[in-house]
Formats: structure tokens, C-alpha cells, sequence
């Protein structure tokens, strides 16, 4: 296949990476989603990551249809490679992609949370044994060797079943041999120092020859320091001196000196060549034979090492996103048709202690009312006989609104969270989920920018999705943000009609909730409540939406904390105007309320 054939990968791409690593070596590293080997090629992260994610999964990414949308896509696999075990496995959770077939997500979900129960069933000892073990792998640079060290090594720790089968039928005996093997031998027959004693032996005996012979004049000064007398003598002493430096037996030495020479210099040069050749002959054999002995120990092994290699590489994948899915403590989502369901839902760009929420839109059996029956009473929450919230079933939009500060945008990025995770086959931050089939997840936040230019451009990112006729998820924020509040209703109130007659699902965040025309019989509005100030005059939020009421923006709790806070007289003066103008009483009642909460 042509370079150019990828997408993203144009001639000047497709240049550097054939003058860098070769044509074969960028395939390979974009089939196998190596954003390190591009990257090291010239090519910057962001745009290997690019190249890779449409490599592997082009159709996946048209699912997400906004910028917004991609932005909470980019930060949920953020936070999975964080709790990768290696480089690469990093690189390959960065280039997940939505899936399309239900069959690839339940059989990811599978192989996820058997790991992800693996992991948690490992004690710290074991659990470190692992980390170490990849960490070696990882530095290596993932070698035959070091795979087959480190699958030893996760068998040790009790790796077994759904997601490790691979490493079930090992042959642990064969892997041992062949790990003593591979890497100490090269295709052309040269092993590795330190394979084998007596090949070091002879290569060190060479080496100390071949130093004397390279200072043939100095071994004759040696010599001659001793008091030789006679040709003999000079003989002996040179038998002796070499024996010594060289680590030889006498007799060796004796078996190569020169039978004729011209001097006591020729005999010398002479003997050393003679010495320096046997040497080097007896290494060369010892040397083919150790590398033959350790061929055969390869090939022997040769199907476990090749198994080794490949399930050490997945199961370090695997086992990264099964920490990923104990870390946040995910669970499975159900797959269906048409709708969007959560129960105590959480979103995990939020730290501390969270309140997780309830919602739904679309038909759903989470245990909530008939859709065909009446829903709740004005401000109430349907609940199951457990206590749990219980969303309405049936809506296909729901218009939510609210306190500032209420939670209603972390609301619509959670749902995000939610389906763009289910949709990769990864499990989501919920107790329970029902997650449709979407082709498109149209995300938007709320963008502070009051102009032509930015309503054009969001329109056009919006719609067009809602236009095609395909299974569209809108999730919008505060569309009022950028047009002024009158026609931000109308826009509002025709984006929530062509959601209901193009048969898609919607949740739409506004504080335009009383300018809206009446709803269509399958849009119902919901809303988040503030309910006062904590005693250190922090707002108060029940960020469980109720369903089926308009949510009240309460500006009475912000102005009250602003009078609490205010230090400079004039500053509170001005507040407590405002504090008039919106409610002395309930300003008051407020403030009281918050100080009787300290005491």
C-alpha cells in the first residue's frame, strides 16, 4: 500500500517518513498504531494521532460531529492512556475509535472488565510484579526477549482467563529456555558476550594475545629484563611471560611458539601469529557451536515465543484499560436500539465528592413511568420502589434548565461521556446505562462570543447532522449565548422541532425557558435547582435534575453571598440594591438560613 494511500498523508508527510524510517517501516507503524515510531520519523504527536485514528477506524470518527464533541472524546482516552502500562499501549488507547458493529463493543466490554477484574483481584505484591515487568518491557524497547520474560513473568502472577487466554497454554519450561536464548545470538551466528563462559574464556585468552603481538617490542623488553643468557633460556621466559598474561597453559603456549627462527625477535612475532590464529580458530568454533545449541532452543520454542510476543503486547493493552475501568469504577453498558438512559451517573473530568445524577431521553426500561402514561407531577422526580431516581421514558428532547453554576452543562457532558465510551466498547461512569445507536454526537458548548460569525458557524456545525436523517444525539448549551435572547428562542424552539420530526434524541440547556412557543408532545423541560448557601456561603445545588419543571436560576443566593463577602461599604451598598430588586426578604432569609447552618 502507497503512504499516500493514508489519510493525512500527503507527499511532504509521505517524504519524510520514506527518507526517515522507510516505506515497510511506516506501514507498519501506522497499521500498528506506532505514534512513537512517527513521531521519532519527523511527523509531530498530534498529527500521528491524527493519521493513526483514521487509519484504524475512519468510519468511527465521523460519529463525532463538533469540535466539542471531539474535545470530550481527546479527554476521556487522556485519562485511559494515563493508566497505561506501557508506551505503546498508550498509543494505542489514544487511537481508539467508536466502533459501529455492537458485536466488536460487547466483545471489547468483554476482554475490558475481565481485566479490569483481574487486575482488582491482584494483591500489591503481585500488582507491583506487573508494573515491573512492563516497566522492563517498556525499556527494552519491547523485545522478543523481554516479551518473553515478562509473559513468564504475568503468568506467575495468575493471569488467567477471558482476557489473558493467550497466555493460558505457555509452555513455561520452553519460554525459560528461549529467553536465555534470544537476544545472545544474531542471524549472521555472533553471540553475545556473557552467553556462554567458555566462549568468553577464549575470546579474552585472543584478546590478551592479540595485545602482546600488537606490542611484540615490549614483550621482548620483558623478557630480556629477566637475565635470559641463551636462545633457550630466552624460550623459556617467553613461554612463561605469555602463559602468565594471557591466562594460558604453559603446554598451549609451548604447542604454538615458531619451531625456526631468525632471531629472538622473529620467534616472538612469530609464536604471538601462531598463538593469536589457534585462538582465534577454537573461538569461532566454540562460537558456531553455542549458536547453533541456541537455535535449536529458539525454534523449539518458537510457537510459545511468537504467542508470548503477541499476548504480551494485548494483554498489556487489555489490562491498561482494565485500570482504567477500576480506576473510575466503570461498569457495563447495555446496548440498545433507541434511547439514552443513566442512572447515578458521574462525570470524570470532576474530582472530590460528586453527586452522581439520573436522566434519560428516548424509550428506556431503567424502571421509569410508561411512555404512553402521564409523567410526574411538576417538580417531582419519578422513583423506583429502591429510592432510585427514575428518568421519564419516551421524550425524544428534553429542554433543561436551571441555577447557574446548577450543573446542567457537566449534565450534557457526562451523557457525552457516557456514549462516546460505550461507543468504543469501553465501560462508562454509571451505575446503570442504556445507550443507543448514534451515528452522529453532536456536542456544543456553550461559547461566550455575541456575533454573526460564531451563529453562522454553529448553526452550520449543528444542523447539518440533524438534516441527514441518520440516528443523531444533539447535546446543546445555552444556544442564547451567541445571538440576542428573542431569536435565540426562535432558533431554539425550530432546533427542538426538527430534533422531534427527524426522529432524533436531544437535550437542550437554556435559561429561555418561559420565552419558548409550546413544546411539541415529545419534548418535555426539566430542571436543576439551587437551595440555598452552605455555611461558608458557598451555593447549594441538587444537581439531580427534576423532571418535567422549570429549573429557577434563584439570583437571590448569589446576590446574598455577595452581600455577605462584601468588605467595602459602598461595594455592599450597591449589592444590597440589587438585593432589593430581587427580593430583600429572600435575601435575608438567605443569609439567614447560612448562619444558622454555622452555628
Amino acid at each position: 500500500m502507497r503512504l499516500e494511500d493514508y489519510w493525512g498523508v500527503g507527499p511532504k508527510t509521505s517524504e519524510t517518513l520514506r527518507e526517515s524510517i522507510g516505506v515497510e517501516r511506516a506501514v507498519e507503524a501506522i497499521e500498528g498504531a506506532d505514534i512513537r515510531t512517527l513521531a521519532e520519523a519527523g511527523l509531530s504527536r498530534g498529527r500521528a494521532v491524527r493519521i493513526l485514528r483514521r487509519a484504524n477506524g475512519a468510519a468511527g470518527i465521523e460519529t463525532l460531529g463538533t469540535r466539542d464533541t471531539r474535545d470530550v472524546y481527546d479527554e476521556l482516552l487522556t485519562l485511559a492512556s494515563e493508566r497505561a502500562l506501557t508506551a505503546h499501549a498508550a498509543d494505542r488507547i489514544r487511537v481508539l475509535t467508536p466502533l459501529s458493529d455492537v458485536d466488536e463493543r460487547e466483545a471489547r466490554l468483554d476482554r475490558v472488565l475481565a481485566a479490569r477484574d483481574a487486575w482488582v483481584a491482584l494483591g500489591d505484591e503481585d500488582r507491583d510484579a506487573v508494573r515491573a515487568a512492563y516497566d522492563a518491557y517498556d525499556e527494552a524497547g519491547g523485545t522478543d526477549r523481554v516479551a518473553v520474560e515478562t509473559a513468564l513473568k504475568l503468568r506467575e502472577a495468575g493471569l488467567r482467563g477471558t482476557a489473558f487466554e493467550a497466555l493460558d497454554g505457555l509452555d513455561d519450561d520452553a519460554l525459560r529456555a528461549a529467553a536465555s536464548a534470544l537476544g545472545t545470538v544474531d542471524d549472521d551466528g555472533s553471540v553475545a558476550a556473557g552467553t556462554d563462559e567458555e566462549l568468553d574464556r577464549l575470546r579474552a585468552r585472543r584478546d590478551a594475545v592479540a595485545e602482546l603481538q600488537a606490542g611484540a617490542l615490549d614483550v621482548l623488553e620483558s623478557i630480556r629484563e629477566r637475565g635470559v643468557r641463551s636462545f633457550e633460556e630466552f624460550r623459556a621466559a617467553f613461554v612463561e611471560y605469555v602463559a602468565s598474561e594471557a591466562d594460558l597453559r604453559r603446554g598451549r603456549v609451548e604447542a604454538a611458539v615458531a619451531a625456526d627462527a631468525h632471531d629472538e625477535a622473529d620467534f616472538a612475532a612469530t609464536s604471538l601469529r601462531h598463538l593469536r590464529e589457534e585462538l582465534d580458530a577454537a573461538a569461532v568454533e566454540r562460537e558456531r557451536a553455542v549458536a547453533e545449541d541456541l537455535r535449536e532452543s529458539i525454534e523449539t520454542a518458537r510457537e510459545d515465543v511468537d504467542v508470548a510476543v503477541d499476548a504480551v503486547s494485548e494483554t498489556g493493552f487489555t489490562l491498561s484499560l482494565g485500570r482504567f475501568a477500576a480506576a473510575y469504577d466503570l461498569t457495563r453498558p447495555r446496548f440498545v436500539e433507541d434511547g439514552l438512559a443513566v442512572e447515578g451517573a458521574r462525570n470524570l473530568s470532576l474530582s472530590g465528592e460528586i453527586q452522581p445524577v439520573s436522566y434519560a431521553i428516548g424509550t428506556h426500561d431503567l424502571g421509569g413511568p410508561d411512555p404512553d402514561a402521564d409523567g410526574p407531577d411538576a417538580g417531582g422526580e419519578a422513583s423506583g420502589t429502591d429510592g432510585a431516581v427514575r428518568p421519564p421514558s419516551g421524550d425524544r428532547v428534553a429542554v433543561l434548565t436551571g441555577a447557574n453554576s446548577g450543573g446542567k452543562t457537566t449534565l450534557l457532558e457526562t451523557l457525552a461521556q457516557v456514549v462516546l465510551l460505550a461507543s468504543m466498547g469501553l465501560p462508562v461512569p454509571a451505575e446503570r446505562a442504556d445507550v443507543g445507536q448514534f451515528d452522529t454526537v453532536v456536542f456544543h458548548r456553550r461559547h461566550a462570543s455575541f456575533n454573526a460569525g460564531v451563529l453562522e458557524s454553529t448553526l452550520k456545525s449543528i444542523v447539518p447532522p440533524l438534516s441527514t436523517g441518520d440516528r443523531t444525539l444533539m447535546l446543546v448549551d445555552e444556544f442564547e449565548a451567541i445571538t440576542e435572547p428573542g431569536r435565540a428562542a426562535d432558533l431554539l424552539n425550530g432546533l427542538v422541532d426538527l430534533t422531534v420530526d427527524r426522529d432524533a434524541l436531544g437535550v437542550y440547556v437554556t435559561h429561555l425557558a418561559d420565552d419558548l412557543s409550546p413544546l411539541p408532545s415529545a419534548a418535555r423541560i426539566d430542571g436543576i435547582f439551587a437551595e440555598g448557601l452552605t455555611d461558608d456561603l458557598a451555593l447549594r445545588v441538587d444537581y439531580q435534575p427534576r423532571f418535567g419543571t422549570v429549573g429557577k436560576s434563584t439570583p437571590e443566593f448569589i446576590v446574598s453571598r455577595l452581600v455577605a463577602n462584601a468588605d467595602d461599604r459602598a461595594e455592599r451598598s450597591g449589592f444590597e440594591a440589587l438585593a432589593a430588586a430581587v427580593g430583600e426578604e429572600a435575601v435575608q432569609r438567605t443569609l439567614s438560613d447560612a448562619a444558622w447552618s454555622a452555628e
